[in-house]
């Protein structure tokens, strides 16, 4: 027997939804938290005692790029400072591991601190736990040997231009990169944002190439193959272990999803509009204004996305395609610590996800700051 429900009794299910999703969202809110663990919210830089500094007593110089190394501890670059900090998760000290904080690009076959590095981007590890820095300013990506802590020079020749497809990286030219990341494959993915293209290192011969873009600066188009389209300000990319990367477009607004061996790119998030709307609905419908990171997390099969003049971070599930703010009000400033939707953030840049926490490079107010309680 067929039975129907009276419009008052629609409204009382209806507001009993309503009443459990909104106890979910504050249950949500109630458990996730911020907090401050390097940098004191001014720019600078004290020398190192023998083991380090405490990281919540050091000054730290507009952080961008973050990543946790091989040791389990959270590393960072400083975009102003040239250096690269390693900050123990378990005793919280904050200690160099390279760059002698002079602006310029020297050093290669010396040893990481002795070498300048001239705005670092961002930085990764590789399989055999060598460290990539990628730097806009010198227009290259240089290696620090695992081994034996020496440097070289893996892409770009120091002088910004665009050459060298289907030759030695090394001997490629290169203009203001600002992204790295490794594939599935292992090679390596750059984004060539000042030639406006994403170019790539198969890293068993060294030959450079590029994977997508053109070179013009035009709007990006919803969907295509990734060879041969434009890439409106390709700013920064990660990757899971699927053969699948994520790719921020900073003048474009959006991200788009590359599948590397089929050879297909496909919006979804970002209209192309700059805003900030589109929270609790289709990523795909929902403005940013300026991203400028990204960050996969395999824990809950979700983009991190850094809404950098939006300064925020949000998130959006691979599962249902959802995005929400995670980190920041939406105004410019800095803190406090507690709840992460009442921190203010000042242009952010670097996010990494380690062990359930989010890890974020708050970089205009010099502070990296840690979100717990967002994974379950």
């Amino acid at each position: 027997m067929k039975t129907s429900l009276s419009r008052r009794q629609l409204l009382q299910l209806s507001l009993a939804g309503l009443s459990t999703l909104s106890a979910r969202k504050f249950s949500y809110a109630q458990r996730s938290s911020v907090r401050t663990i390097a940098g004191i919210g001014v720019a600078g830089f004290e020398s190192q005692g023998a083991i380090g500094n405490l990281a919540q007593t050091t000054r730290v110089n507009n952080p961008y790029g973050i990543v946790v190394g091989p040791d389990s501890s959270l590393y960072f670059c400083e975009v102003d400072s040239g250096r690269v900090r390693r900050l123990d998760l378990n005793t919280r000290l904050l200690s160099t591991v390279a760059g002698n904080g002079e602006k310029a690009y020297r050093g290669d076959g010396g040893l990481a601190l002795d070498a300048s590095f001239w705005s670092p981007h961002e930085i990764r590890f590789d399989t055999q736990d060598n460290l990539y820095m990628v730097s806009r300013d010198s227009h290259t990506v240089r290696r620090i040997d695992r081994s034996n802590g020496l440097v070289s020079t893996v892409a770009g020749t120091g002088e910004g231009g665009f050459s060298g497809d289907g030759g030695p990286a090394n001997a490629a030219q290169l203009r203001q990169p600002h992204s790295i990341a490794f594939d599935a494959r292992g090679d390596l993915l750059i984004c060539d944002i000042g030639n406006s293209r994403l170019r790539r290192i198969d890293m068993n011969s060294g030959i450079i190439s590029t994977l997508s873009g053109t070179g013009e600066r035009i709007t990006t188009p919803d969907s295509g193959p990734i060879t041969g389209t434009p890439l409106l300000g390709p700013r920064s990319i990660d990757t899971d272990a699927a053969g699948n990367a994520y790719l921020v477009l900073r003048e474009g607004n959006a991200v788009f999803r590359l599948d590397i061996e089929g050879n297909r790119l496909q919006r979804i998030a970002g209209t192309g509009v700059r805003g900030y709307l589109g929270d609790s609905g289709a990523a795909i419908n929902a403005t940013f204004n300026g991203p400028k990171g990204i960050a996969y997390s395999e824990q809950d099969h979700s983009l991190y996305i850094v809404d950098t003049e939006n300064h925020v971070i949000r998130r959006m599930s691979l599962n249902t395609g959802i995005v929400d703010t995670v980190l920041g009000s939406g105004e410019r400033g800095d803190g406090p610590d507690g709840d992460p939707r009442q921190c203010k953030l000042n242009r952010p840049h670097g996010v990494c996800v380690h062990a359930g926490l989010l890890y974020v490079t708050d970089s205009e107010s010099h502070r990296v700051r840690e979100v717990s309680g967002l994974l379950g």
